[in-house]
């Protein structure tokens, strides 16, 4: 089992668990996709500890944070990272924001109010929420809603926690996997995972309408280039947006890279070195507000 250990930050009224690791005067701060927490970083964080300071968490509901009975929308999880953020990274220090899957929506949205503080924004294999297959996630969502339910009341007993978690038992090291089966994988991280997939339903059209501003700084985004087996058609429009969106950007790059889903999990080196890159790219202060 992992050891690393972390503290409490409140935040908005929420407890939320931050791990801090690293060392240097930059910050690079990690938002999980849905369903997982802090520790799908694990694989990463080792290959940054001698440039920069790290910090992953557990967004509220998750893992080692406080429970919250609401249901907290991205904007209000966006809210929890600036604030975050404002809590445990010291003023002027700059930051890489890392985002993973729908993460990359909570990162978007936040980037609205860490503008100038960021150094670079990495967004690993993330939603693009105007690619078609989202014209009806809201009819998605209720389906994989009904399912999480099932699988809610299933993981109660351990065999079948472990028969749902393969995906990422797959992928992630051993002493991470028992982790995230510990405390993700259970009845409580599941609810949890279902109010957050809720969010994103709700998300979709309201990012549509009024879409976060573009961030001004030097944006990477790495699409994983192997699809699940069945769904290559609807990969390869997700990947065409996903390229679409980062070419309206001021500084936006968008690399395909050999990996499922889980870049981080599966090709750690490949995103340890791109945050190393936005690391070495000097910050635009220009939007900065006036003093």
């Amino acid at each position: 089992m992992r050891q690393t250990t972390g503290r409490a930050v409140s935040v908005n009224g929420r407890s939320v668990h931050v791990e801090e690791s690293g060392r240097g005067t930059d910050w690079v701060v990690f938002e999980a996709g849905g369903g997982l927490g802090r520790t799908c970083w694990d694989a990463v964080l080792p290959l940054l500890a001698d440039r920069a300071r790290l910090m992953a968490y557990d967004r509220a509901g998750f893992g080692r944070s406080g429970r919250t009975a609401q249901q907290m929308s991205v904007d209000d999880m966006a809210a929890d990272l600036v604030a975050l953020v404002d809590a445990v990274i010291p003023q002027p220090a700059t930051l890489v924001l890392v985002a993973h899957s729908m993460g990359g929506l909570v990162a978007r949205r936040a980037v609205e109010s860490l503008g100038p503080r960021l150094r670079g924004l990495l967004l690993l294999d993330t939603t693009p929420e105007r690619a078609p297959v989202y014209d009806t996630f809201d009819r998605t969502a209720t389906k994989v809603d009904r399912v999480m339910g099932v699988t809610q009341a299933l993981v109660r007993f351990r065999p079948l926690a472990r028969m749902a978690s393969g995906n990422v038992r797959r992928v992630f090291p051993a002493d991470t996997y028992a982790t995230m089966l510990a405390e993700d994988f259970v009845p409580a991280g599941i609810a949890q995972t279902r109010k957050e997939f809720k969010a994103i339903a709700a998300a979709i059209p309201q990012f549509r309408a009024t879409p976060p501003g573009h961030p001004t700084c030097p944006t990477v985004l790495l699409s994983a280039s192997r699809p699940v087996k069945g769904r290559e058609q609807q990969h390869a429009v997700i990947a065409e947006h996903q390229r679409r969106w980062t070419e309206t950007l001021p500084d936006g790059r968008f690399e395909e890279v050999d990996s499922g889903h889980f870049i981080q999990a599966e090709q750690p080196g490949v995103v340890a070195d791109r945050v190393t890159r936005l690391l070495g790219r000097t910050p635009d202060r220009s939007s900065a507000p006036p003093a």
